[in-house]
């Protein structure tokens, strides 16, 4: 149970300003600081998402917190977004990263402050932390950085393994369409709000386009991608992830390749969220407090034992039975004093028996789960007996004799192919397999066989000759217990999570050839410790009882006849809520994939989003709908995207693009 704490150390103060850049535009701010006639440090989280609605009720737990405990607390609106002035970017552009720098200094030149900064924030916030982090202004001594990615291209929403993302390139762009569509707000800016509204639409690009023009990891995805050079961060940097949050694999890089005396790492159970929220699976942990030492040791020079503690504390899941959410999952947290760690030893398992045919149906995936975990009820990957039905498994016993098999870290498999195409690709999932035949998903893997020789090329397949394809799964914390079976389920299409090749003819597996390296992890017993946690109290939000029946949240349909298998997602980003200066914020998303089981061709994502600002006692009432889509033939991938805005009844923004971008690696 979250503390809501109402009693700090200083009283605090908050206020919205708007900072400006060297080019002229203001960017909208919102700072908490604490009562005090003494100069504090400010910490900074910058961000596209609205911090005077979308973002709000999280940063009131937080950004007062922080004031609470005597520093600056600050908010900002990314350029483009929110109440900011400036037209909008792709993610993490030049321009995005040049204001961020711009913004570090002038905050370090504010009277109230010390000169000392640290930028932190989760996902979006998390990768431009690391990004001006590598950019390195002078007064940015730390952040932390929460559920990010230090590689754009393969760690990212785009491509996994060089294959195309299908389930989150496309909701991703999709979902950034219709948030960039979205006004300023005039309670806050002010009768320019249209004008400043017009201007953002008519620069508007579906971000698709871009991400899709780029399918190996060329300079694009390079940009940054702090593992380009891990040396150009000089701020020190506590890295934190969830097992079920994608970027996990970014906190063991991040503890491998940055100095020791300026790298820790956290990896919970938890999913795309703050440590300390509460949301699916727990358990939550004192997190603001450990981000307080980590502030005061490296911003006010408070000689706490913050660099004393592990390099990098995991948790390691206990075996549980396949569920699509989990209140809290079984398990224990672990010390490693560095990483690689020492307590962790590769392990091969060898598999056995003949050559196998790996020729899975289109619709193999459809029980991968949400990409991106928030804590919803049906997140998580369900029983993967009808994935394994559909894949070449191998399985190897935990010995019932004795104690259970600890993994930490990243498996790897080995394998010896033999295609029957230029094209193809090969997944692979980690299961942990009960007594009673149950399936729980641990971890995966995919490899776009063109990217075998590297993420920058596109290199065919050799037809009908035998070769041998390494890569790595996504890293996780697990205990195999005994009597329980290591599952490697392999399979040669993933749909929705990944694009299909389009031959996507299969492959033969050796499997004498092949074999499956698990990062075993020797018993230990560790003291690590949290305190519970605690926020600041949230912003009220109040959300309307409506009569209409939920949608589910991800609902399977087939239609036998066709062969055609239909996969409905609502992504409960928010439905309708209620702010304190009134307005009424209502949003609704919906997202459908389809395909045909024999057909790779037939693949075909579709996003829908609507969203309505309205505020009664002014009449302000704006709407945005969206429609998104990609299909594809076997040489190109086929976009259409529509844009419809009204300011009340009047449309003031009518736009559709339709694209057709060559199928080069994807």
């Amino acid at each position: 149970m979250t503390k809501i704490r109402t009693e700090f150390p200083y009283e605090t103060v908050h206020e919205d300003v708007r900072i400006p850049l060297p080019d002229g535009t203001r960017l909208y701010a919102r700072i908490w600081r604490p009562v005090t006639d003494e100069p504090v440090p400010a910490l900074l989280e910058y961000l596209p998402y609205r911090l005077t609605d979308w973002t709000a009720p999280r940063d009131w737990q937080r950004h007062p917190w922080y004031a609470g405990h005597g520093y600056a607390s600050v908010r900002v609106d990314v350029r483009g977004h929110g109440n900011s002035e400036g037209l909008p970017g792709d993610e993490y552009d030049p321009v995005e990263l040049a204001d961020g720098v711009a913004v570090v200094h002038w905050l370090a030149a504010q009277e109230w402050c010390t000169g000392r900064v640290g930028m932190f924030g989760i996902s979006w916030g998390g990768f431009n932390s690391l990004q001006i982090a590598a950019l390195a202004p002078e007064p940015l001594k730390a952040i932390v950085t929460v559920c990010s990615t230090d590689d754009r291209y393969d760690n990212d929403v785009h491509y996994m393994g060089g294959s195309v993302l299908a389930v989150d390139m496309h909701a991703w762009a999709a979902t950034m369409l219709a948030f960039v569509c979205r006004p300023p707000d005039p309670r806050h800016v002010g009768e320019e709000w249209r004008a400043l509204w017009l201007r953002r639409l008519a620069a508007v690009e579906p971000l698709v386009h871009t991400w899709l023009s780029h399918q190996t990891r060329d300079d694009y995805w390079r940009r940054g991608s702090v593992c380009e050079d891990y040396g150009a961060i000089r701020a020190a940097v506590l890295a934190v992830g969830g097992w079920h949050d994608p970027y996990r694999d970014t906190v063991l890089r991040l503890t491998e390749h940055l100095p020791q005396d300026r790298v820790r790492g956290i990896i919970g159970p938890w999913s795309h969220q703050y440590p300390d929220r509460g949301l699916p699976p727990g358990p939550a942990i004192g997190f603001l407090q450990e981000t307080l030492r980590w502030w005061d040791h490296h911003l006010k020079g408070v000689e706490n034992d913050v660099m004393a503690e592990p390099m990098l504390r995991s948790w390691i899941s206990g075996s549980h039975p396949p569920a699509t959410v989990y209140g809290e999952l079984p398990g224990r947290w672990v010390a490693d004093p560095a990483w690689p760690s020492p307590n962790v030893t590769p392990v091969d398992y060898a598999f056995q028996g003949a050559p196998v045919v790996v020729d899975s149906p289109q619709q193999t995936g459809l029980d991968a789960g949400r990409f991106f975990p928030f804590g919803n009820d049906a997140d998580l990957p369900p029983d993967q007996r009808d994935e394994d039905a559909r894949s070449a498994c191998f399985d190897f016993t935990v010995p019932p004799d004795g104690g259970p098999i600890e993994v930490l870290g990243r498996p790897r498999v080995s394998l010896s192919l033999r295609t029957t195409a230029p094209t193809g690709q090969v997944i692979a999932r980690l299961c942990d397999v009960a007594p009673d035949g149950s399936s729980t998903l641990v971890t995966r893997g995919v490899l776009n066989l063109s990217a075998r020789y590297g993420r920058d090329r596109a290199v065919e397949s050799r037809v009908d000759e035998s070769e041998d394809v390494v890569f790595e799964l996504n890293g996780i914390g697990h205990a195999f217990p005994p009597g329980h079976r290591v599952r490697l389920a392999v399979s040669s299409a993933y749909w929705p999570w990944i694009w299909p090749q389009p031959d996507a003819a299969g492959f033969t597996l050796d499997p004498a050839a092949s074999h499956l390296t698990l990062p075993v992890r020797r018993p230990t017993e560790d003291a690590v410790e949290w305190e519970e946690p605690e926020q600041s109290p949230p912003l009220w939000v109040g959300f309307p009882a409506t009569l209409e029946e939920p949608r589910p949240e991800r609902l399977v349909v087939r239609d036998v006849a066709k062969g055609e298998w239909r996969l409905e997602v609502d992504p409960r980003y928010g439905g309708t809520r209620v702010y304190p200066d009134g307005l009424e914020f209502t949003e609704d998303a919906r997202e459908t994939y389809t395909i045909v089981e024999d057909d790779p061709l037939s693949a075909y994502s579709r996003s829908d989003w609507s969203i309505r600002l309205h505020r009664p006692e002014s009449a302000w009432n704006v709407t945005i709908e969206t429609r998104s889509e990609i299909g594809c033939d076997a040489d190109a991938f086929l976009t259409s995207n529509e844009v419809v805005c009204k300011d009340g009844d009047e449309v003031v923004f009518h736009r559709t693009w339709e694209k057709r971008i060559p199928r080069t690696a994807g």
